[in-house]
Order: structure tokens, then sequence, then C-alpha cells
């Protein structure tokens, strides 16, 4: 053997090692799929038509136009690829794929979550290495398909006989509908990706439309102010969202037991107060997360489910529920709002005189990884700023309790009323907690979790009622969605439970006809309403009679 094919057979064989790498990496795109479940071995064992319509252009374009198509196809299968990894990652966490029009928006809430639970270095490392997949991804598939497409051409007798055979396959194994652990074998995913995303996109431009004549619908819109929550005059009326408390946390067997065990506590002490209560369901537009869509439904009366919709309706005039205090013009109309860190020129669209935000409720302790402010201490802040202040006026207050948000640990502990002071006193309570890193390995330990988030926050509420809740105090709280689907597991849907809480007779009776159960937890069979039925339901409950 000659010195000069010495040298040629470990170039060879790196080449051909190379393009195979490059045919994998192509191939796995290809087949690459848009939920976890599907990664599979199975799944990449199929044939994708796209590589068999792929290859067969190749073979007929002209060298320039071959390297142009070849660099624009690997872009384009790259960009596919991502969406794909998105669609993983959203189908995860808020049970829908991506959508490259409206949820550009979220992964800066997604930075701000990593950097809760992990630590900013985490979160800085993350994004940064987010962004640096992005690009290897987009130049390495354009490379690989650039480089095949040279294999084709200089094998162009043996491709053209390997497309003729799999094209074949491909249309045979389509007629007959064979299939490998559930995927049809005849694969033409990457064609799918594409047509769902126009499909999305047109979907998008016809829901704003749609939007638009269901939000010029308002049977309250004129109603004068003095008409308005006439049987309300004199109450406090709390309105709290407790941060992923969902039908499955009352239901699901690994949860229901201990917090069936703190509603009913609950309810044995709220009783003993003199309080009663009614329950049942309400069906939120969204899981996982999303909060403010859930939020912005509840109160306008609309079905808020994407991002377009919550800008155009929070640049409107609609009337929310909050807003209805205000132009009664007999309540002083206040938000409770600890996850929010800056600005929320929203507040003033809710209808709302005052907001209190993380950075002036007065507290000074620790983050629980997302929660800036435990939920006990937002209701003393509440209490302390404007329920306990000598000679106030009737309330309207919105307050969110966070502590029951993903990840879900360290949970905070219940602490005496008057031990809070500003907050301090919380440092030895998040030392002792779980580090959420270390939870989330384990399924098992993440629903446990979840459910003492969830009891802590149903405590806070209910001690807080028993301890500052009087004659004139009207309580209505509820889930703003199910927590995500590694909590769920795909169970009891988007449903989320909504209680009616009260001391005065009179306000139960006025909504005596909903057919709402007793009680602080419904049981399966309880009314079901969409969420945004509730708003009209109420001001109608509660308007003159």
């Amino acid at each position: 053997m000659s010195i000069g094919t010495s040298r040629k057979l470990p170039r060879l064989a790196v080449s051909r090692v190379v393009t195979a790498l490059a045919a994998v990496l192509v191939a796995g795109a290809l087949l690459l799929p848009d939920r976890v479940e599907r990664l599979t071995p199975g799944t990449f064992a199929r044939i994708p038509v796209e590589a068999i319509a792929g290859a067969a252009l190749l073979l007929l374009l002209r060298p320039r136009a071959r390297r142009a198509v070849a660099v624009a196809a690997g872009a384009l299968l790259g960009l596919l690829t991502l969406l794909n990894v998105l669609d993983m990652g959203f189908r995860s966490v808020l049970a829908r794929p991506f959508d490259p029009v409206l949820d550009w928006v979220l992964l800066d809430d997604a930075e701000a979550f990593l950097s809760d639970s992990i630590g900013p270095a985490g979160a800085t490392g993350a994004v940064i290495a987010a962004g640096l997949l992005v690009v290897v991804v987009l130049v390495l598939m354009a490379l690989s398909v650039l480089r095949l497409s040279h294999v084709v051409v200089r094998h162009s007798a043996v491709t053209t006989r390997t497309t003729l055979v799999a094209g074949t396959a491909w249309v045979a194994c389509a007629a007959l509908g064979a299939q490998v652990s559930g995927a049809a074998v005849a694969s033409q995913g990457a064609a799918d990706v594409v047509r769902n995303r126009v499909q999305q996109v047109r979907a998008g431009m016809a829901d704003r439309e749609a939007f638009a004549e269901e939000s010029a619908v308002d049977a309250f819109r004129g109603t004068p102010g003095d008409q308005l929550l006439t049987g309300l005059r004199g109450k406090d009326v709390l309105f709290v969202f407790i941060e992923s408390y969902g039908r499955n946390a009352i239901e699901d067997p690994a949860t229901a037991p201990g917090l069936g065990a703190v509603l009913a506590d609950g309810e044995r002490r709220l009783g003993a107060a003199g309080f009663s209560s009614r329950s049942a369901f309400l069906t939120s537009p969204t899981t996982g997360g999303g909060s403010w869509l859930a939020h912005s439904t509840f109160l306008s009366g609309l079905w808020i489910d994407n991002q377009r919709r919550y800008r155009d309706l929070t640049s409107s005039d609609r009337l929310t529920l909050t807003g209805a205090f205000r132009r009664s013009g007999a309540w002083r109309t206040v938000g409770i709002m600890p996850g929010v860190t800056r600005a929320w020129p929203e507040g003033r669209f809710f209808g709302l005189d005052h907001v209190y935000d993380s950075r002036n409720l007065g507290y000074r302790g620790p983050k629980f990884s997302w929660t800036p402010v435990p939920d006990q201490f937002s209701l003393a802040a509440f209490e302390r700023l404007e329920h306990g202040r000598p000679g106030h006026g009737p309330l309207m207050a919105e307050i969110v309790l966070t502590s029951s948000h993903n990840p879900w640990a360290p949970v905070p502990t219940m602490l005496g009323w008057d031990a809070l002071g500003d907050g301090s006193v919380y440092e030895a309570v998040k030392r002792a907690g779980k580090d959420p890193k270390e939870v989330w390995k384990d399924p098992a330990r993440v629903r446990e979790e979840y459910r003492r988030a969830i009891a802590y926050s149903l405590d806070s509420l209910i001690s807080y009622v028993e301890k500052y809740g009087d004659d004139d105090t009207v309580l209505v709280f509820l889930g703003d969605h199910q927590p995500v689907p590694a909590v769920t597991r795909d169970r009891h849907g988007r449903d989320v439970p909504v209680t009616v809480v009260a001391r005065d007779p009179a306000v139960l009776d006025r909504i005596s006809d909903w057919g709402w159960q007793r009680g602080l937890r419904p049981a399966p069979d309880a009314p079901v309403w969409r969420m945004d039925a509730f708003r009209d339901r109420f001001l109608t409950a509660y308007g003159p009679r």
C-alpha cells in the first residue's frame, strides 16, 4: 500500500462518518415528535416522505440552485426542529403547543421562573446555552443537508434507485396504514408541522375578528353605577385567586385525602365562626400556567385564552367585575398582587384604585422560589394596609395568593399572625424547606409538595377569615388553573374549584338558584360553569331585584 493511499484511508473514514452523522441528524429532525411521551425508538423507525421528495428534487436541480435549496431546506428543517422542541416544552407545562405568533412573550417569563428556581447565574447560563443551541441547530442542519446533497449527486444512480424503492415502500405503508409503536410508518411529520403552523396563524387572525364581535356584546356596559351590586352594599368583598388550585387537588388520589382534610377542617372552623359557604367548579381558559388569562376571563366575562385576546381586552373599555365595584362609587377597590415585581398598568383597566405589589407590601423576607411573598404575609399586609384600618369604608379587594406557584419548594409554614413582623422570620422557614431541584427529580415528590403548597394557601386564607372576618365579609375564592401535567397526569380537565363564603345569610340566599353545593369542597357532581360566565351571573345575582 502506498503512502498516498494510506493517508487517504483515514480521511475517507472521517468523511463517511461525517456523512453518516449528517444523515442521522436530518432523519432525526424529520422524525422528531412534538410530545415528550412520543420520544420512543419506534418513532425514529419510520420513513420520512420529506427525505424522499428532497432527494428527488436535488437530483433535478442545477449545481447553484441545488446548493441554495439545500441550505434553505436545512435552515427550515432546523427551525422546524426548534419549534418541535418548544412544543414539547409547552405541552409539558401548559398542555398545548407553542404559538409562534403570540407566545414569544412567555419566554421572558420562563427566564424569570428559572432565575427564581435555580438562581440568576443558572438562569443566565441556561439562556446563553439556549441561544447557542439555536444557532448550532440551524447551522448544523443547513450544513448537513448541503453535505447530503453532494452525496446524492455524486451517487445519482444509487440515489435514484433508493428513492424509487423508498417511495414505493412509503406509498405501500401509507395505503396499508402500517404502524410502529403506534406511529404511522409512512411519516410526513415535517410537512404536518408546516401545515399546522400555517393553520395556527390563520386561526389566530380569524380569532381576533371573532373576539371583536364577542367583546361588542356586554349586558352591563351602560348600567348606571347606582344599579350595580346593590345586594352587596356595605360589605367587604374579597376575590381571592389561589395559584394552581385545580380540580385535581381535591379529586386525585395523590392529593385529595390530605386537601380534603384541610377543607373539612376549614369548614368546621369557619362554621364555628358563623360562616357558611357554597361551592362549584369553573372551567379555566388555561392550564399549567398563564394565570393572567384566567384572572381576566373571570373578571371580564370574556374567554381570554391567548395573549392577543389579553392585550385587546386590556386596551378596551370593557366593564370588569372589579371595575363594576368602582363604577358604583360604593367601594374602595384595591389589589394585593405579590407576584407583580414591576409596573403593572393593567391595574387601571381592572378598575383598582390602588395596587399593592411585592415592592410595597412591606415584606423584607426571602423569596420562596418563584413566590416573592408568602400568602399569609400577603393577607396580613391587606389587613394592616386596608381592612384593619379604623373607620375604613366598604372594600373590594382582588387578592392573588402565589405560594402554590410551581415549583412548590420550599413551601412556607403557618406562623402566628402577630409574629410575622416584616417577614424576616421567614429566613429560617426557607432554610428548613426543600430544594426544588431535588424535588423535581421524582414525580411523586412533586405531587406531594404541590399538595403541601395548596394546603398552605388554603390554610392561610381560612385562618385569615376565621381571625379577621366579620358580618360584612364576603369571600369568593377560586383556583386560576390546573397545575402542570406532571401533577395532573392529564386528568380532570381544566376545571378549578370556586367557593363563596359569607356570614350574612342574605348573601348566599341571593345565589340559591345557582345550585352550588354547601361547604368548601365541591363534589364531583357539582355544577360546572365556564369561567367567563361568572361575571354576568354575579352581577345579576347581586343587582337590583
